[in-house]
């Protein structure tokens, strides 16, 4: 009767170890903050400012601020189209990659690329990112007027509507922060640099607040 007590203690012993090293596992993995890799060009690469002044430096230090768990991947490039977004897409990712953001078209439009074209490369990088199973984030850019009304119509909705053909969260645009301070070039250039396509510092903090609230709907839909 002793012996069979000592085996079934020893056996719920065990048995009460292990569910402890599957719960702390599963902890662990739950701990883990969300990777979000932020595909873009130079307004996401920090041109033009201090390290710490960038975009993505900035992001998450308000995400920390708010408590968020995760951690944003610069994968930022100068000059970058979106023809060059979807030459990358893949090979940016590893197998940590829970979410991606795509802010890119700024160089497309500096080139006067044919919105079509602009389109099919960003559909091109969100497919790459619903075949890796990643929860996405679309950042829209808005063509100036001078391009003409069709162009302009045509570039600033295929952000919106691929973002809807893709199940993704869609944020209007890169610059929607700054609509605070005003709209044309004379209005922000408190917020910009010299050149007047990037922010400066503080343009990039008006930038991040406006955006910070849909990255964090990201980081929540990486974690259901």
């Amino acid at each position: 009767m002793l012996r069979w007590f000592t085996y079934g203690a020893t056996e719920r012993m065990s048995k009460m170890r292990m569910a402890a090293v599957c719960l702390c596992t599963a902890t662990a993995a739950q701990a883990e903050p969300v990777e979000i890799l932020a595909l873009g060009d130079s307004l996401t690469a920090g041109y033009g400012l201090r390290t710490e002044d960038g975009f993505v430096p900035k992001m998450q230090a308000w995400l920390d601020a708010q408590g968020v768990d995760a951690q944003l991947v610069n994968a930022g490039v100068s000059g970058d189209t979106t023809a060059g977004g979807l030459s990358r897409v893949a090979w940016s990712l590893n197998e940590g990659t829970d979410a991606i953001m795509v802010a890119l078209g700024g160089n497309d439009l500096l080139r006067g690329l044919a919105p079509s074209i602009s389109r099919e490369n960003l559909k091109g990088i969100l497919q790459v990112a619903q075949d890796n199973d990643l929860d996405i984030l679309v950042v829209g850019m808005e063509a100036p007027g001078n391009y003409g009304p069709e162009y302009k119509a045509e570039f600033d909705s295929m952000y919106a509507e691929l973002a809807e053909t893709y199940d993704s969260l869609h944020f209007p645009t890169f610059f929607e922060g700054l609509m605070s301070v005003g709209e044309t070039p004379a209005e922000l250039r408190s917020v910009m640099q010299p050149d007047g396509i990037h922010p400066n510092a503080e343009g990039v903090d008006l930038i991040v607040k406006a955006m910070g609230p849909s990255v964090v709907k990201l980081v929540e839909r990486a974690r259901d």
